[in-house]
């Protein structure tokens, strides 16, 4: 289970730091394939129907139980069988001017908390968790 830690670290890496964005930035669009910070993943950004939402697309390090790697954290008895490659673990996200909020889940902790996405280039996206009052920020790159 260790293993798995590193992983879910993932969810917890979005949870770090802040950044502004520049202007020419504003409306830029967040779909597409995104490395996390610790280099660990790739979250595929894209509709979710009337929302936007980001998947495990892709593990770079492989999981400790392999590709069948489940949510075994997660509180409800029925979501600990769900696999996490192709787990949402951004939801509900909207567009508000030059950022998106929604929701970040944390497959280490089984918790989901509030989030801001926000384009800082073509190739760097913010990702934004918040507990409570505290904030932190992580820098994903766009997945080549």
């Amino acid at each position: 289970m260790p293993a798995l830690q590193s992983y879910c670290h993932l969810a917890l890496a979005v949870i770090s730091g802040a950044a502004i964005p520049s202007a020419a930035n504003a409306a830029d669009p967040i779909s597409g394939r995104w490395i996390t910070q610790d280099k660990d993943a790739v979250v595929s950004i894209g509709k979710c129907g009337a929302k936007t939402c980001g998947r495990i697309a892709q593990f770079l390090v492989p999981p400790p139980d392999g590709p069948d790697q489940r949510d075994i954290y997660n509180p409800d008895p029925e979501k600990k069988q769900r696999k996490l490659k192709g787990l949402p673990v951004l939801y509900n996200f909207a567009e508000e001017a030059d950022l998106w909020r929604g929701r970040i889940y944390d497959p280490k902790t089984g918790k989901s908390y509030r989030s801001v996405l926000r384009r800082k280039s073509a190739n760097v996206l913010e990702v934004k968790g918040c507990i409570s009052f505290f904030c932190q920020t992580q820098i994903w790159r766009r997945a080549r």
